[in-house]
């Protein structure tokens, strides 16, 4: 079965130049319309072709650089308060947890005042995938969602995005733990 599009006399939006918009199938399919003279069938496999060409590229050292320094200053900034808490005497095992809560509680007040999406836009990578991309996806729904009430709304809705995470995460730690107990 043939996926089509109908387009009614908007060659130039799809291609740029008039009449230049062809199907790639060689099937026929009869339509019946008003005004058959400006009807134009599309593939819209064609069409998704066609538009994934025409989007600009990223630049791709540019993001990775920028993940990176990001990612780097990220690292460094959870080493400084780990080392503060060593330095207030917690041991280094116990350290590590209290370190994962402070930063994550700085990501959760970032998103809370809007800077953490702005930051985002430059760092990308860098700033989503540590632990603060996963405290910007709780407290950005929880945030979106507040309007619906406490238990229905933030509630409910504050994991739709981490949830799955939460979720791998648990059984892989099992699955894992299991097989280390086991050999």
């Amino acid at each position: 079965m043939s996926s089509w599009l109908l387009v009614y006399g908007i060659e130039t939006l799809i291609t740029g130049e008039k009449g230049g918009c062809r199907p790639i199938s060689s099937k026929k399919k009869t339509i019946s319309s008003k005004n058959k003279s400006r009807d134009i069938l599309v593939d819209l496999n064609w069409v998704k072709n066609w538009n994934r060409l025409k989007q600009p590229k990223p630049p791709l050292l540019k993001n990775i650089l920028s993940a990176f320094f990001f990612g780097g200053i990220i690292c460094t900034l959870g080493q400084a308060i780990l080392n503060i808490y060593i330095a207030l005497g917690v041991s280094e095992q116990q350290a590590g947890n209290p370190t994962v809560a402070t930063v994550i509680l700085i990501a959760a007040i970032m998103t809370g005042f809007g800077v953490f999406d702005d930051i985002a836009r430059v760092a990308g990578a860098g700033i989503a995938v540590p632990v603060t991309g996963f405290a910007n996806s709780v407290t950005s729904m929880a945030i979106e969602f507040r309007r619906e009430g406490l238990i229905l709304g933030t509630g409910a809705k504050m994991f739709a995005l981490a949830g799955p995470i939460i979720v791998f995460g648990v059984v892989t730690a099992f699955i894992i733990g299991l097989i280390s107990a086991l050999l």
